[in-house]
């Protein structure tokens, strides 16, 4: 019993590693015009940078995918847009939509928490809330389809 646990958290380590390691690639990539390989070999190279093939798999996902994302986030934010939301809200909610789309067998609620944890570290209780919002509405949205 012990065991299954110890390898359900490295799991849930390894796969929450790959959520920051994209939310890193992604949000860099919000400042420049460089390809997500280019951003990814300049992190290899000036801070032994690693990414995980789930990081790769969302990034490759969410960029194949950028137009319907931004369509779903667009259709659930009243009054905001992206540009006035933080680049940080931003990165995360594509990378959770992305996520919940994709089938990749991660559970929609399992997506939300995950994004809303993410902006916790990396952003502000404010965006958190913000994004645990615009997701839950995305979800109920998904179940009525």
């Amino acid at each position: 019993m012990e065991q299954a646990q110890n390898t359900a958290e490295k799991k849930k380590s390894k796969r929450r590693q790959g959520r920051e390691q994209a939310l890193a690639i992604a949000f860099e990539k919000t400042f420049n015009d460089c390809t997500t390989e280019e951003i990814i070999e300049a992190a290899q190279l000036s801070r032994d940078f690693e990414i995980s093939q789930f990081g790769l798999e969302l990034l490759d996902g969410m960029e194949k995918n950028t137009e319907k994302i931004d369509s779903l986030i667009d259709a659930h934010t009243k009054n905001w847009s992206k540009e006035r939301m933080s680049r940080i809200s931003v990165t995360l909610l594509r990378l959770a939509v992305y996520e919940m789309l994709s089938e990749g067998g991660t559970p929609i609620s399992v997506c939300i928490n995950e994004a809303v944890e993410l902006a916790k570290e990396y952003a502000t209780e404010d965006d958190a809330s913000f994004i645990n919002g615009i997701l839950g509405a995305i979800a109920r949205s998904l179940e009525n389809d």
